[in-house]
């Protein structure tokens, strides 16, 4: 016969260490009071309503009962805990949850307790010592109540959920019983040690004034003991201080509060003990300081990480990444659509071919009654016929020189062939510069959808990649209660360029004192990217990493002399937080004309370059659209974009004059060779990339400017010459210059376009 096996359950160290710590806490319970009345019994129903096992509970509560040191105690508790280890087990038994009828057990477990507790009854009360119990019973049952949410919350919810606040205050209020047992069990100095450890690990850990409650409550104690407010004000003292000096370090507010409270004790008549008195009392205010500063930060880092309230907030981060990919991929396939309308319009892009329809169509008619034709047929006519057709498309009409000799030497009506060929050459190229203008037409639409394909592509994959969320909420939101403002919302993302804080605070507050203190806290320079209302007088305020660069602008224009309006138009265009466009476009000759091609082909540019779209795209495109004018009119550009976080400029010149990079004592041409705008077909711009520094003058004139000069060297010296400060002064200066050398009369329309790029501060 086989042996049974048995099954050994393996308890984890985690259910161990909490057993043990009901089992402490229940034999504090027990000297909360004066009598050694069993308050234990409240933390005991507490932990039977939690789950806990019946006969594990109900054995650490009859072992607490033994700090009464009395049989009537022991026998008073061995009473409840058989009614309720009975009452447990049989609803585990029969597989039912204890409802609202605990209530009922608890209360009747209250008639052991007045009838058997041994208990001679309080001198301030003159009633019977079995009224008293009775009152005492009815506390018990309060507390009872009150201890099993406290419990619940403090095993289940702390540091996994937001507490509400009764549930704090019930954990605090097993604080206040759990501190009345210590004074019950132990020492004043002791009690008022471990106290003090509380108060600075508090204040150690969340350094914000969170702390300040949990002093009162360390001190409520001391204070029901010693019947005197005096312990609280002396803890909401020593943790003000704390909260004080933590910003120096966690050893100065250690330091600063041991002081404190040796200097308080030397006051209250420290010096009158005995020396062991002296002694403890000194080791009490001493020993907390040292075992906070003894434990390593990391420690204190991987609690305040366990803590809810500083818990970055991951399932708002998460739904941002979530839609984030969701509007990248439909912008993909948005994109995809573009990339097929644009393959769609380039589908048919084959030259009209119209040789063979032209021979038809004169065989077809002039050949067709003709007595001759089979006679011209074997004589290799119409083969001729192939050769006046390809001149004829050549030249656009043909004449007597060009009939080939098979042709003029058999055709009797030669005169009438030309006539009919001339016709048809007509009508084919009316057909021909309508199948040109259609397929410039689509070619023009089918850049354009690449155009926008590039531009959703771009934008799909900007928005495909996912925020990385940055920490530094609470640095933040202590930084802001330090200055005396009250951040109700901090939500930090990004990082790089792209590092974003979104801070609410009342709608009242400087900005300049908002980035101050966020930029301090978070060793970020930030600029206000935007200020948005909400409701209650409050504001969020949207904050940017500052650029590295910052850039001034100086324009200096006169028109044509008897011209109200300038052919030549400037703009500066903020293309996003961190790149700008700056144009100078000059239309060819002056005037309302010259204004009016000028403006339209730095508006396109301007809108163009808005949307993203790719620089290749945007620069034939638009050439195309003014070649499309009706009348001969052309532009000269130059353009640059700048990023401000690098100061790389990309350079675009289209037929105009040098630019001009001031950089220190240092002078740089900028050129390149390339027609206007608008007159040919296809414009092949000159490009340039080049960086910009601190203090660097980009310089930017139309050829009313250049002009003046007797020669580019002449310009150039000009230049080289000056030492400008700012760019409007620069633009000034160079525009009196160029009218001096002029006559005082400007000969044509002149503009100075000046950047100047500095460093943020």
């Amino acid at each position: 016969m086989k042996k049974p096996k048995f099954r050994v359950r393996k308890i984890s160290p985690k259910k161990i260490f909490v057993h043990l710590a009901l089992a402490a806490a229940m034999a504090l319970f027990n000297f909360a009071l004066p009598k050694r009345e069993p308050v234990a019994f409240a933390l005991y129903y507490a932990a039977l309503s939690a789950g806990f096992d019946p006969f594990l509970a109900g054995g650490e509560y009859l072992l607490s009962s033994l700090v009464s040191f009395s049989w009537g105690a022991a026998l008073s508790c061995a009473v409840q805990v058989a009614f309720l280890t009975l009452v447990y087990a049989l609803y585990r038994r029969f597989a039912r949850r204890v409802g609202f009828e605990r209530i009922i057990y608890a209360a009747l477990c209250q008639l052991p307790f007045i009838f058997l507790f041994p208990h001679s009854g309080y001198a301030v009360f003159p009633v019977m010592p079995v009224l008293q119990k009775t009152v005492l019973a009815v506390f018990l049952l309060v507390l009872c109540m009150l201890f099993e949410g406290g419990l619940n919350a403090l095993l289940f919810r702390a540091f996994r959920c937001r507490l509400s606040s009764g549930r704090i205050a019930e954990i605090c209020l097993m604080c206040v019983f759990a501190g009345l047992g210590l004074l019950g069990a132990l020492p004043v100095p002791v009690y008022g040690a471990i106290a003090l450890w509380c108060m600075l690990f508090a204040v150690v850990l969340l350094k914000n004034a969170s702390a300040l409650p949990a002093a009162i409550v360390l001190s409520l104690p001391l204070a029901i003991a010693t019947n005197s407010a005096l312990p609280v004000a002396a803890f909401a003292i020593l943790s003000s201080a704390a909260l004080l000096f933590i910003p120096y370090g966690r050893i100065t507010s250690s330091l600063a509060v041991t002081t404190l409270a040796v200097g308080a004790e030397a006051l209250n008549g420290l010096y009158l003990k005995s020396p062991l008195e002296i002694a403890l009392t000194l080791v009490s205010c001493i020993l907390p300081a040292i075992v906070v500063i003894s434990v390593p930060e990391k420690c204190y880092a991987k609690l305040n990480r366990s803590l809810l309230f500083y818990r970055e907030r991951t399932l708002p981060r998460i739904a941002i990444n979530r839609n984030r990919r969701a509007v990248g991929e439909r912008l993909y396939e948005a994109s995809a659509l573009f990339r097929e309308i644009e393959t769609a319009f380039e589908l048919d892009d084959s030259p009209v071919d119209g040789r063979n329809r032209l021979k038809e169509k004169l065989t077809g008619t002039l050949c067709k009654d003709c007595p001759r034709r089979a006679r011209c047929e074997k004589a290799g006519v119409f083969y001729g016929m192939d050769k006046l057709i390809a001149v004829g498309k050549a030249k656009g009409r043909v004449n007597l020189i060009d009939l080939p000799q098979d042709v003029a030497s058999n055709c009797t009506n030669s005169a009438g062939l030309m006539f009919a060929l001339n016709k048809l050459l007509a009508q084919y190229r009316r057909t021909l510069a309508d199948v040109e203008a259609a397929r410039e037409g689509r070619r023009l639409l089918a850049e354009q959808a690449h155009g926008v394909s590039e531009i959703l592509k771009d934008i799909a994959l900007e928005q495909s990649e996912e925020f990385t969320f940055s920490g530094g909420e609470r640095a933040l939101s202590n930084a802001f209660a330090a200055a005396g403002l009250i951040a109700t919302e901090i939500f930090l993302y990004g990082e790089g360029s792209n590092f974003t804080a979104n801070v609410t605070l009342a709608e009242t507050v400087e900005t300049k004192k908002v980035l101050s203190i966020a930029g301090r806290a978070l060793n970020v320079p930030l600029s206000l990217a935007e200020k948005i209302p909400l409701n209650a007088g409050m504001a969020c305020y949207v904050l940017k990493r500052k650029a590295n660069f910052d850039a001034a602008f100086g324009v200096a224009s006169r028109p044509k002399d008897g011209q109200f309006a300038s052919g030549d138009t400037h703009s500066v265009l903020k293309i996003d937080e961190r790149r700008f466009l700056v144009a100078l476009s000059d239309g060819m000759g002056s005037g309302d004309n010259a204004r009016e091609v000028s403006d339209r082909t730095l508006s396109l540019f301007e809108s163009f370059y808005k949307a993203k779209m790719p620089s290749d795209t945007v620069l034939t495109t638009v050439n195309r659209l003014i070649s499309f004018s009706s009348e001969e009119r052309f532009a000269c550009l130059d353009l640059a974009a700048v990023n401000l976080d690098t100061g790389c400029a990309d350079i675009v010149k289209i037929g105009s004059p040098a630019a001009y990079l001031l950089s220190g004592e240092e002078l740089r041409v900028l050129e390149g060779e390339s027609l206007p705008i608008g007159m040919l077909d296809a414009v092949h711009p000159a490009t340039l990339r080049v960086t910009m520094k601190e203090n660097d003058f980009l310089l930017f004139t139309s050829d009313g400017i250049t002009s003046a000069y007797g020669s580019t060297s002449d310009f150039i010296a000009y230049l080289s010459a000056l030492r400008p400060l700012n760019p409007q002064s620069l633009a000034e200066d160079i525009l009196s210059d160029a009218l001096k050398r002029y006559g005082g009369s400007a000969e044509d329309d002149m503009t100075v376009v000046a950047v100047k790029l500095m460093k943020t501060a």
